[in-house]
């Protein structure tokens, strides 16, 4: 079934618009409260953000596969250039909050069976324990499913969304942020996945004030560009990345305004909106360009959801943006080579880490 914007409704009476107003707003109000009501599975003590900043990081081989069974004296942390001590490590296979948010509008609908069906490869690649939400968005996210460890109801979810026909607002970034103020208090390893055009047609600010949340969050963001085909245009000779930006790469966050703001539903500006929202939050961004590269993409984020590492350090309390490298370390304890350091040589390794960190009020 499509949710059409077009649909002619016959006038209600006032008091049964109220009537109708109330309820929706319940109904909506009832689906949230769901998701906040979930009690997630045990996770490792984590302090809170003001005394730990928690560092979700993936190591990558150079055959790509994630590297398991590293101990903390195999890890630096650097704030701002300044090494800062490893308080807190663990390698962390315990359960995840993985939170699914899907595009709902006219561009994804012609392709949403080649990806929603391989989204049934990200659900065959997670834990029995890990736990999965589903939200969609357009002018605004709508929550379908609460957490569940149940596979087949996200699975479920996913063939029962309504996409929207016909143009509107589309607010990916403030859906995003919305997404996040719920995360916020679950613990443990949480994820939010993006199944996205990265379109959005909101004013800068809202990008500005986006980019401040997520600096004081610690949820990775792992995100699958939708619209392969159309995100390339004739004369167009941009080579899309097939992966996102990475700890290796540190740069200061991207702008809309970097990419052409004046034209809001751009897919270049798309494109650097999404490898930005990685590299901020130490995830990864993914381009497929036809519907035989989303089978090993989605199956790609559920392996590295469960191959991360937790570093912790403390704080510096200035309530300025601190930027955070974390090194990897030979048996000498220097670092070792990283993606991009050597021109005409396979790096060793890839690391994922979020770019910095929101330091909280002295």
């Amino acid at each position: 079934m499509i949710r059409t914007s077009s649909r002619a409704i016959r006038p209600l009476p006032t008091r049964g618009l109220l009537a109708c107003a109330l309820c929706a707003f319940r109904l909506f109000s009832s689906a949230w409260a769901c998701f906040a009501q979930e009690s997630p599975p045990p996770q490792p003590a984590i302090r809170s953000a003001a005394e730990l900043v928690k560092i979700d990081a993936s190591v990558l081989d150079k055959g790509g596969n994630f590297v398991g069974g590293l101990e903390q004296k195999k890890f630096r942390v650097l704030d701002a250039g300044a090494e800062r001590p490893i308080v807190y490590f663990a390698p962390v296979e315990a359960p995840a909050q993985i939170l699914v948010m899907v595009e709902t509008t006219p561009a994804v609908y012609l392709i949403h069976n080649e990806h929603v069906f391989a989204a049934y490869a990200l659900l065959d690649g997670l834990a029995t324990e890990d736990q999965v939400a589903l939200v969609s968005y357009d002018q605004a996210p709508h929550a379908l499913l609460p957490f569940t460890p149940d596979k087949s109801a996200l699975a479920a979810a996913l063939g029962q969304i309504q996409y929207t026909l016909g143009s509107g607002q589309l607010n990916f970034y403030d859906s995003i942020s919305t997404a996040v103020d719920w995360l916020a208090p679950v613990s443990g390893k949480k994820a939010l996945v993006l199944l996205t055009t990265g379109l959005d047609s909101s004013p800068p600010v809202r990008w500005d004030a986006l980019v401040q949340k997520l600096r004081a969050s610690d949820v990775v963001i792992y995100s699958v560009a939708l619209g392969g085909s159309l995100r390339r245009f004739p004369g167009d000779n941009r080579k899309l990345p097939r992966n996102s930006r990475n700890q290796d790469s540190q740069q200061d966050a991207w702008s809309p305004t970097d990419a052409g703001a004046a034209n809001p539903l751009s897919f270049s500006k798309a494109d650097d909106a999404l490898n930005a929202l990685a590299a901020i939050t130490g995830g990864r961004v993914y381009f497929p360009q036809s519907s035989k590269d989303f089978v090993p993409m989605y199956r790609e984020i559920a392996s590295a959801l469960r191959h991360q590492y937790v570093l912790g350090i403390a704080p510096v309390h200035d309530a300025q943006f601190h930027p955070l490298t974390v090194q990897l370390l030979n048996d000498n304890g220097q670092p070792q080579p990283a993606a991009g350091a050597a021109r005409h040589s396979v790096p060793a390794f890839r690391l994922f880490a979020r770019q910095g960190y929101l330091a909280p009020q002295p």
